[in-house]
């Protein structure tokens, strides 16, 4: 890596926020108190906050098509000791996967997103995490606890976060310390071994100047599948991914605050586990090659993966009275590797046929990375009273990283550097035009560049993009009563070019992408009925992206080629409704509907060399994909959740919640093929137990994919018929404890 290079930048981003903060220290006090939600009357829905205008707000006078998931939710989602990826279907539009197991997970919404398996891959959706970007693909994988809400914000967002977010942002903010004491404990058991562990303890330091917060989650499940090749029983599936929080709030006085927290992660797990020819032929449905506590592997070492992660940041504010200064440095590190049996099974064209069906060539291969990367914000919003608001800031980003690829009997090791900078300035007016309407308007100007080059392997010419963007978006909202407002937003984003070369370690240059831009259309409603006790909000949209970013998989040539088509369209709609039945009776329903298509009638891609294509084929053998959806982009979605309570005297209840994604039919891969695809896919949840003191302590049965469906995540285009699928049903049970 280009150590001496980052130091340097590091030194400038630290050198920055170092005078904020002694000028923050050094700031006269002057008492202002924050703002409350009013409590909320029995039997009313509660308020949302969203912070998608980077200060919170009512989710519904903001101009967003948003879902939010509260504590309680990610509690139950996460209950089975899942990673990132269980977050798929839990808000319309939303999906999640990932081929490389609890690191570097795929997000899409809308439609749009990046299946690069690559650990250099970029992606049109953004995962932010306190304000800091988390844009690696390992990165994106950091463990999920002790959260106090996640945001998807879908659409362009590009004006206030940035370049690589035309398609939304998953927004994760983790509770920070306060003044009051706080001590949580939580631990729950479950079929399969599995094992999370999760707590939390708060509070003053020094009386109203100084406080913290330290939080942890320990996962762990043991092995569970079998090797078919060596006969070995429950010698894969296992896994154990620690996670540490420490936070310190120092408030100087009643105008400063200033937070420093550490985040760090160590992963000991399992790669995805490939599963060869389990789909067809002819068809999408698993055969009977499929057993799913069943492998076949003659290599892939396990098929290991270990990573640390660790992060810093410092987050100043002042109150000058008339605005907030805001300054927000980070330092992220991600180093790891994960290995696997990508051929999914065993037996090879030159040997006698042993495995689950013909495999052309075996493979097993690692990739590893070694990361760091550098982000520093200042922002500056107004605080006053008045038709008019504002905020205006600048940013910088920078990552280096190597990336290495280890082919155990092909290819050579082969390592290459990844160097990317960019910064942007920005700002972002509010005016209300009347009591009832008012608009809103951003501008972005973003400049990115990334570099290149071979450290180890065959000599390469270095490589190098650059673009510089303006990004913009209007909106108008307006109330129409106490209860029910509109609005319109055109928004315009981009995501910045990119440089692929994996494909290096193939004896093969590596590939570049352009910038995608995108320009959405969105008209939408937000409201509140029946005194509060049914929210229904809704938005439809219609996208246009120019030169969108794909990846072709795969394929006879086994490439990793970053591509851009002419053109892609996408339109549909999203629902978000919440019925307050009774005070102890609430059920939520969201729906989304998602039609995109690739328009490009010369883009022509490899294809399968098992599989049955049905897409027109051009005099090379490729595949014109030409109307086709985009890949990993199911048409409809949904989630449902339910939750009933039984008073049992003045402090105490029985609770029930159950939960419940579904995702459509996806195709996975860019061209078409009656294989590689899935039809529609369900999961539920459920929760039941007793609450005691208030909330204080809790214990629980609880039950993840509770139906026990065998859902295909995805598919690996690698000559043979392969995919990965979900993880089976989990039943356990959960103790809380909360003061």
């Amino acid at each position: 890596m280009s150590n001496r290079r980052l130091s340097l930048k590091t030194t400038l981003a630290v050198s920055t926020i170092i005078p904020a903060a002694v000028f923050a220290l050094a700031a006269p006090a002057a008492a202002q108190d924050a703002e409350t939600e009013p409590s909320e009357d029995a039997g009313q829905l509660p308020s949302i906050i969203v912070t998608a205008n980077r200060r919170e707000e009512n989710l519904q006078d903001v101009a967003v098509s948003a879902d939010i998931l509260n504590q309680a939710r990610i509690d139950n989602i996460f209950a089975s000791a899942g990673d990132t990826t269980a977050l798929a279907g839990t808000v319309p539009g939303l999906n999640v996967e990932s081929s490389n197991g609890r690191v570097a997970p795929r997000f899409y919404i809308r439609g749009l997103g990046n299946t690069d398996f690559d650990l250099a891959a970029s992606q049109p959706v953004s995962v932010i995490m306190d304000d800091v970007v988390l844009e690696n693909v390992t990165l994106k994988s950091f463990p999920i606890f002790d959260v106090q809400r996640i945001e998807v914000l879908r659409g362009p967002q590009g004006t206030l976060f940035g370049r690589n977010t035309p398609a939304g942002i998953v927004k994760i903010d983790t509770i920070k310390p306060s003044h009051e004491t706080t001590v949580k404990a939580g631990l729950s058991f479950g079929s399969l071994d599995t094992i999370s562990l999760n707590g939390a303890v708060g509070g003053s330091i020094v009386d109203d100047k100084l406080a913290f917060r330290v939080s942890t989650q320990f996962q762990r499940r043991g092995d569970w599948i079998d090797n078919g090749f060596t006969n070995e029983e429950n010698v894969l599936g296992g896994y154990t991914d620690i996670a540490l929080r420490g936070q310190l709030l120092l408030s100087p006085s009643d105008r400063t605050e200033i937070l420093t927290q550490v985040n760090f992660r160590d992963l000991d797990g399992s790669s995805t586990f490939f599963r060869a020819n389990v789909l067809g032929p002819g068809n999408n449905d698993l055969n009977a090659n499929y057993d799913r506590g069943t492998v076949f592997y003659d290599g892939g070492g396990g098929n290991v993966a270990e990573y640390q992660q660790f992060g810093a940041n410092l987050n100043v504010t002042h109150d000058f009275g008339a605005a907030t200064l805001t300054s927000i440095t980070s330092y992220w590190t991600s180093e790891g590797s994960s290995r696997g049996d990508v051929d999914g099974g065993f037996g090879a064209a030159f040997l006698p046929f042993q495995g689950p069906g013909f495999i052309p060539f075996p493979a097993d291969t690692q990739d590893s990375i070694d990361l760091e990367q550098v982000t520093h914000e200042i922002r500056l919003a107004s605080n006053t009273d008045g038709p008019f608001s504002w905020q205006v800031g600048g940013y910088f980003f920078e990552s280096d990283f190597d990336v290495t690829t280890v082919g155990f009997t092909f290819p050579p090791p082969v390592t290459v550097s990844h160097e990317n900078d960019a910064w942007a300035i920005f700002g972002q007016g509010t005016y209300a035009l009347t009591d009832a309407v008012r608009v809103t308007a951003g501008l972005r100007y973003t400049d990115d560049e990334k570099r290149f080059f071979v450290v180890s392997g065959a000599p390469l010419q270095p490589v190098e993009v650059r673009d510089e963007q303006l990004s913009w978006d209007v909106s108008l909202f307006a109330d129409l009563s106490d209860d029910v407002s509109v609005y319109a937003k055109v928004a315009d984003a981009f995501r910045a070019p990119t440089i692929q070369g994996r494909d290096v370690a193939f004896f093969a240059a590596p590939s570049v992408a352009q910038s995608e831009t995108i320009m959405s259309y969105e008209a939408g409603f937000k409201s509140e009925l029946a005194d509060r006790r049914v929210r229904i909000n809704g938005a439809v949209y219609y996208y246009t992206v120019d030169d969108p970013q794909f990846t072709a998989v795969g394929g006879a040539g086994n490439l990793v080629q970053l591509i851009n088509a002419n053109r892609g369209e996408a339109f549909g709609f999203e629902l978000d409704t919440a019925f307050q039945i009774s005070p102890d009776f609430e059920i939520t329903l969201g729906v989304a509907y998602t039609d995109t298509e690739i328009k490009d009638d010369t883009l022509a891609v490899g294809v399968c060399a098992q599989c049955t294509v049905t897409d027109p084929l051009n005099a090379g053998g490729f595949a014109l994909v030409d109307g086709n959806p985009f890949p990993n982009a199911p048409q409809w979605s949904g989630d449902f959740t339910a939750q009933y309570t039984v008073p049992v005297g003045d402090n105490d209840e029985l609770f029930f919640f159950t939960d419940w994604t579904y995702l459509g039919d996806t195709n996975f891969l860019l061209y078409e093929s009656l294989e590689f695809n899935a039809g529609s896919r369900i999961e539920g949840g459920l929760r039941a137990g007793y609450r005691g003191n208030d909330g204080q302590y809790e214990i629980a049965l609880f039950a993840r994919n509770i139906t026990d469906e065998d859902n295909v995540q995805g598919v690996v285009d690698f000559n043979n018929n392969t995919a990965f699928v979900n993880d089976p049903r989990v039943v356990g049970v959960s103790l809380n404890f909360n003061y």
